[in-house]
């Protein structure tokens, strides 16, 4: 007898079931974070659904169920041909990582010109609107239009209410909402880009000093399109306490097609900086982006490939200039040797990037697909130069990445699995371009630097990687059967990491007096990298990430969908798990008596630290007394209730939790601030100026002078030990946010809008906050003023940082979207994002010290300076006749508020457990704005950026295009510094804070940048 397919689903929902329960005691982690599409509707009890791709010839069929509910999951985005048989035809086009409802019971609606290799396909563009997540789409035809400083894809995400691209001197970040961007995660056809090591967001990102990179992630011509989700995403995303992207790269189609581009902009091409503007001369500067991309058929409909190329380069001008300061007249530099002397001048920062992306993909039957894919990224820049550091003292910063992905999807009428395999290479580390020893120039006390040549502090120089394999498997079950229709997604995810992270070298940097009577012949002063306690120089951890989740996508009936979901991670960090606090610092803690002030005082540090509050068994590991948290359950839960059941008006909401992760750069410092300390150290001098004098010499922080120590090998022996003690909580927890959302979307005519209020709380970032105590146990001492810097560090030793969670924010936001979509029949389209932001903070959430209270507990929440209180972003695009499209994009918002520490003014008298009078205390201001064409000063930023683009058809399919680019039209200043004051003449606190006119700026001048584009 013939098993009936309600039956087997019936049956197939009991094995979930068991799933589940397995999954639930299996060490296991996340699943891709998918960025294909699954379509799901009605269609004639039993029929065979057919989807097939128009550009590649790619074929998914399933079969409809009793009822006639049906599911197609795993398509990959793009444009299909959809059919159940004879007369049910439509041609629909996909979005990256959407669900969409598709009844082919009925007509086929009105179609939308589409274009797919020169050939217009009329299709329904269909949007998924049955979701709680939220967030929108980024679409091709937007990356292409869109004005656009940077070859950066990330730079369109801000036309998705509550995200903000920010340029900042040519770095480029990504954030959402009041949190920073290394909690948000980048995922390349499911495949998540994460920074591991660094801040960022994504690997690579971080830039040379931590703060953002000029270079790009990914070449702009693989990516197809995609999704910003900025909460209440899906129990798929995983490593994530902030927005999600899920980006989907091109493949070759059916026929060949390449692209070659070519932009350029210069100092010619843009206006002045305030700075330059001050200084009557500007920086000479050339920029140069350029590539191409080629894909095409290797067998028609089976076989496809696609690679593409970007290139970015270009040399930033800087000039070495001595100090204004002078003696007599005469500039210090004279009074220097003449071999440094000639140092000062102009000279070239040249920076290198190449980007490199192949695919091939293969549909060996209409039930599998195979894909293979790699991403490289090779990135070199000289930085150092300029201000009162020569040419010389240039450090090589290298920046590679190479991924490989190979996937393989299966699927059949009941369900779908892939299984992926993943591999990850990256690299950053700044590095000396000579053996020099590096040199610094100094004149007077306190000292003002007069050159930097031949090298940098050793500080300069770290390294950090990420190297590993991964695995996922996951596994679709489509349109199960059970109070309505189910699609049910289970997925686990094995990846095993190397981390590496060296925080300082063993380099040094000698500091020389120079007076009237010219330089000193031997150095006064070195700092240098000092190996300590027999600890690796490199901090090294092979880290395992474990976890799973499940998602169930309930269409309860033709109005109410529910998104149910469930995820658990697990990682183990080696490094930090088995660390053992050094012997001799456990000693120091420890010991009966210890010698501070010159005084023995009759009890043990820990004692003290007791006084004060701290427990220091809770940060001393023993090597066994750590444990990876086991207890990351993370829910997902969200609704979408269609008013009309016609997808016009939608209500949604959500409630769910994310984990984050500690960046290693951070849980290690046990072992590299142990393991490399960099000590000061002083030698005699004829003047004793900045140091000490003749016979002042005592073997421990003075030394006399010896030719051999500028071999810095030869200092190892000289200074004291570790200087710096960091220590962390044992019971560390990863960073989460809890996510709640409510709100409408409708559709209006040809527009698609949203309004949603979402609420964001981020607990559990990390801090270190100053151990250093009296000994009665007291942060502070009084005397003639307050001073929390003078408790004692470990005894002996050096001061105390102790690390534990306690970084709070929270946000609100109401987020106000509506786009008109291109389409070629309209020929213009239009995307409104509005962001209105309530939020505070403890502490700012990249900030990673707070010494100015005894502990983070203490800090008060003030307004976020992470976030501005409203925000817009206006983009269009206009087809207009003689083969031009013009573009546009408007970007307005309030001035960030500035956090910063009030000293002796605001002072809380009852901070700390023995209620002490604060010596400092946070406070926040905002500056006030600008204007904007008309009305009240109201903006700290302000941007209009213009694009136009002519198309000239060649013959054999070649079409060249010429585009103008205008950025900052009318020149405005989004000064990026501020001046602040906290105090009235007359010591009360009254904040005054304002942009520093002279200062730096956000995004750039008014810019104009030229583009020329082939295509075939």
């Amino acid at each position: 007898m013939k098993t009936s397919l309600h039956f087997k689903k019936k049956l197939l929902a009991s094995l979930i079931t068991a799933s589940v329960t397995a999954l639930a005691v299996a060490p296991t982690v996340s699943w891709s974070q998918t960025a294909n599409a699954t379509l799901r509707g009605k269609a004639p009890a039993g029929a065979v659904i057919t989807a097939r791709e128009i550009a590649t010839g790619a074929v998914r069929r399933t079969k409809a169920d009793s009822d006639g509910s049906y599911a197609l999951v795993g398509l990959s985005p793009g444009t299909y041909k959809i059919d159940a048989g004879p007369g049910t035809e439509h041609t629909v086009t996909l979005s990256v990582a959407s669900t969409a409802n598709l009844d082919l019971t009925a007509a086929p609606s009105a179609t939308n010109a589409t274009m797919l290799g020169g050939v217009t396909v009329n299709a329904t563009t269909l949007v998924g609107v049955n979701t709680s997540q939220v967030g929108n789409v980024v679409s091709l035809h937007q990356i292409n239009t869109t004005p656009q400083l940077t070859r950066n894809f990330l730079e369109f995400a801000d036309t998705v209410p509550g995200m903000v691209f920010v340029n900042n001197g040519g770095k480029t970040s990504i954030q959402s909402g009041a949190q920073p961007s290394s909690n948000i995660n980048v995922y390349i056809d499911g495949v998540g880009q994460k920074n591991y090591v660094h801040g960022g967001g994504l690997s690579g990102q971080a830039g040379p000093n931590h703060d953002g990179d000029f270079g790009n992630p990914f070449p702009q011509l693989a990516i197809g399109q995609y999704r910003v989700i900025t909460s209440n995403y899906k129990a798929e995303y995983d490593q994530i306490s902030s927005a999600a992207i899920t980006a989907d790269t091109k493949s070759g189609t059916n026929k060949f097609h390449g692209e070659a581009f070519d932009t350029f902009t210069g100092d010619r091409f843009r206006a002045a900086t305030p700075a330059e503007n001050v200084a009557h001369q500007k920086a000479r500067s050339i920029s140069r982006e350029y590539g191409f991309a080629l894909g095409g058929p290797i067998i028609q409909n089976k076989l496809h490939f696609f690679f593409t190329y970007e290139g970015k380069s270009f040399d930033s001008p800087t000039t070495t200039i001595p100090p204004s300061a002078t003696y007599n007249g005469v500039s210090y530099a004279t009074f220097l040797p003449p071999s440094a002397a000639a140092q000062f001048g102009p000279s070239s920062l040249p920076f290198k990037e190449d980007l490199y992306f192949g695919k091939i993909d293969w549909e060996p039957t209409d039930r599998d697909r195979v894909e293979l894919s790699t991403k490289i990224r090779k990135e070199t820049q000289i930085i150092g130069a300029g201000g009162q550091t020569a040419a010389s003292a240039n450090y090589n910063y290298r920046n590679n990445d190479t991924r490989f992905d190979g996937r393989w999807q299966h699927s059949t009428d009941l369900w779908t699995n892939e299984l992926l395999w993943t591999y990850e290479n990256t690299l950053d580390t700044p590095s000396p371009i000579t053996n020099n020893p590096a040199t610094t120039y100094i004149w007077g006390n306190p000292y003002t630097q007069i050159l930097q040549i031949n090298g940098q502090d050793p500080r300069q120089y770290f390294e950090a990687s990420q190297k590993g394999n991964g695995f996922q498997d996951n596994l679709t079950f489509n349109d199960l059967n059970w109070h309505g229709d189910h699609v049910i997604k289970l997925g686990v995810k094995y990846k095993q990491i190397t981390l590496l992270d060296r925080d300082s070298s063993t380099s040094a940097n000698y500091y020389y007096n120079v007076s009237p009577a010219g330089t000193e012949v031997t150095p006064f002063q070195v700092v240098f990298g000092k190996v300590n306690s027999g600890l690796p120089l490199t901090a090294v951890s092979k880290n395992m990430q474990f976890g799973a989740y499940i998602q169930d996508d309930w269409a309860v009936n033709d109005k109410l969908t529910l998104n149910l979901g469930m995820r658990w991670d697990y990682e183990k960090s080696p490094e930090f798990i088995n660390y053992k606090t050094l012997a001799p610092i456990v000693a120091a803690i420890n010991a009966p008596t210890y010698v501070y002030g010159g005084q023995t005082i009759s009890q043990s540090y820990a004692q003290s630290l007791a006084l004060g509050g701290i427990n220091i068994n809770d940060y001393i590991s023993t090597g066994s007394n750590r444990k990876a948290p086991k207890n990351e359950f993370q829910p997902r839960l969200g609704f979408s209730y269609d008013l009309t059941g016609d997808e016009d008006h939608v209500i949604f909401g959500g409630v769910g939790r994310a984990y984050d992760r500690n960046l290693f750069d951070v849980i290690s410092l046990e072992n590299s601030k142990n393991a490399v300390s960099e000590p000061s150290i002083n030698f005699e001098n004829p003047t004793g100026l900045n140091g000490c004098g003749p016979g002042q010499a005592d073997g421990k922080q003075c030394f006399v002078w010896d030719p051999k120590y500028l071999n810095a090998a030869n200092l190892q022996g000289l200074g004291s030990g570790v200087g710096e003690v960091d220590m962390f909580n044992n019971n560390l927890k990863a960073p989460y946010s809890d996510q709640f959302s409510i709100g409408m979307r409708n559709k209006l005519g040809d527009w698609n809008t949203s309004a949603t209020i979402s609420r964001i709380n981020q607990y559990n970032g990390i801090i270190g906050t100053l151990g250093n105590r009296y000994p009665n146990g007291h942060y502070y001492t009084y005397g003639t003023q307050t001073n929390q810097w003078g408790g004692a560090g470990v005894p002996g030793i050096g001061g105390l940082i102790l690390w534990d969670n306690g970084k709070e924010t929270r946000n609100t936001e109401l987020l106000l979207s509506a786009e008109k979509p291109y389409t070629r029949e309209s020929h213009w389209g239009m995307t409104v994002a509005y962001t209105y932001t309530h939020a505070t903070q403890n502490r700012l959430y990249s900030d990673q010290y707070a010494f100015d209270l005894p502990g983070i507990q203490y800090y008060p929440f003030l307004t976020s300076s992470a976030a501005a209180k409203h925000r817009l972003v206006v983009t269009g695009t206009v087809d207009v006749p003689w083969g031009i499209t013009l573009a546009g994009k408007l970007t307005l918002a309030t001035p960030l508020p500035v956090a910063d520490i009030a000293c002796c003014n605001l002072i809380p008298n009852s901070v700390g457990v023995n209620h002490e009078m604060a010596a400092a205390y946070p406070v926040v201001a905002t500056p006030r704005g600008a204007h904007f064409l008309l009305g009240g000063p109201i903006f700290g930023y302000r941007s209009v950026d213009l694009q136009a683009t002519k198309n000239f058809a060649l013959s054999h399919g070649l079409v060249f295009s010429m585009r103008l680019d205008i950025f900052n039209l009318f020149n405005f200043h989004n000064y990026s510094n501020t001046i602040n004051s906290w105090s009235s003449p007359s010591g009360q606190y009254q904040p005054s804070v304002m942009y520093n006119p002279v200062g730096n700026i956000l995004g750039v001048p008014r810019t104009v940048k030229l583009t020329a584009d082939i295509k075939f």
